[in-house]
């Protein structure tokens, strides 16, 4: 049946120019549209601004910059994907994943999931990947791969991929922690036992230029799922950070030290310079999530609430509380501080090392004080306290 299918699906994406003159090959089952070709209704921008994610006629574009992912506004378990897409730069990188986190990984642009990938012809295939569709897990999530080389990921068994400016059909099954690619309407990559198993679906930009179309999801009936196997559900968090510019931000000085580098933010100070770097929005209680990275054993980061009479958290290898929860010199690290109305808690790397009373009884920017260099990452903000006892990070 998918070899006598197959000339139409391609003759379909190949002779089309307009994404929505293919009718549905037979057999095929019923699906709803994921993507309506008029705006990004049903989707989230999770750390990527207005510019990275725009629709033209019909399609929904991503532009590569910054390095970032959009996501689904709902969580999904068991289901159908049919996406069609192209690269419009030759070597282009991009990748579809499956069952992810609300927000990005520690010191990731992109979520913890199972990874589709999505690669064009020019950016080459080696032992290590193909432009073909492999399968992987990525930033902590878990895969079983069939036809794998020894890793986690798992191998196209033909090579289907059409080179840009060709469109290409990928069909996507994920059921029980399970997931098949169809590429140009035949399976040719698989895996199993995955963890997450349910969450939410990404479009990840990566330097180029992509074009999705007909995106359609047929949801399955939801199956047991231990609660380990599901992923973190939403938040309430926005990006604080372009990835492009210091748009919603001010330095106190004005000296240029603060350097946006794509989806990471670089303080280039020396030991003895710092620079403080202000919030232009005003905030009430809440979470924020700030991803950082010491490169220097002299590095330090204070975060301060407020002006200069209120609580400033200093985070910095010389203090005990610090030192014991950071990770390895030089890698990244995750602060998270949530603020009630009457106190402060402080974790980094999910282990709590801050907790004093606070009197907050107005809005108040978020000030960043660096000295010497040092990398952040990830700023995100919740007017959600959530939790002052513990804290789910990953």
């Amino acid at each position: 049946m998918t070899r006598l299918v197959l000339p139409i699906v391609l003759g379909c994406l190949m002779l089309s120019s307009s994404p929505f003159l293919c009718a549905q090959e037979p057999g095929s089952i019923q699906a709803r549209p994921l993507f309506n070709g008029v705006d990004l209704t049903g989707w989230v921008r999770v750390n990527t601004p207005e510019e990275t994610w725009s629709v033209q006629e019909g399609m929904l574009v991503c532009s590569g910059k910054p390095i970032g992912e959009l996501r689904t506004d709902r969580m999904y378990q068991n289901f159908v994907l049919e996406v069609e897409w192209r690269h419009l730069v030759a070597g282009g990188n991009a990748g579809i994943f499956l069952w992810s986190d609300d927000i990005t990984a520690r010191g990731q642009p992109f979520h913890r999931g199972i990874e589709v990938q999505v690669l064009e012809h020019a950016y080459g295939n080696t032992d290590s990947y193909t432009t073909h569709g492999d399968i992987f897990p990525i930033h902590g999530a878990k895969m079983v791969p069939r036809n794998g080389r020894g890793g986690d990921r798992a191998f196209p068994t033909e090579s289907r991929a059409l080179p840009s400016p060709q469109w290409n059909h990928y069909r996507i099954t994920c059921q029980d922690g399970s997931v098949a690619l169809e590429v140009n309407g035949k399976e040719v990559t698989r895996g199993d036992q995955c963890s997450p198993r349910k969450g939410y679906i990404c479009l990840e930009s990566e330097g180029g230029v992509v074009h999705y179309r007909n995106l359609k999801i047929q949801e399955l009936p939801d199956t047991p799922v231990e609660p380990h196997m599901v992923a973190i559900a939403d938040r309430g968090f926005q990006s604080l950070y372009s990835g492009l510019d210091l748009r919603g931000w001010k330095q106190a000085v004005g000296s240029g030290l603060w350097k946006p580098s794509d989806w990471v933010l670089r303080f280039e100070g020396q030991a003895d310079q710092s620079e403080s770097l202000i919030t232009e929005r005003m905030f009430e209680p809440g979470r924020w999530i700030c991803d950082f990275q010491l490169p220097e054993a002299d590095s330090q980061l204070r975060w301060q609430w407020g002006d200069d009479e209120s609580p400033i958290f200093r985070i910095a290898t010389d203090l005990p509380e610090v030192t014991a929860a950071l990770v390895k010199p030089g890698a990244w690290n995750r602060l998270e501080v949530a603020a009630s109305d009457d106190q402060i808690v402080a974790w980094i790397n999910g282990k709590e090392v801050v907790r004093q009373p606070a009197k907050i009884d107005r809005p108040f920017p978020w000030k960043l004080l660096p000295r010497g260099k040092v990398s952040l990452a990830n700023l995100y903000y919740s007017e959600r306290t959530g939790s002052l006892d513990a804290t789910a990070t990953r």
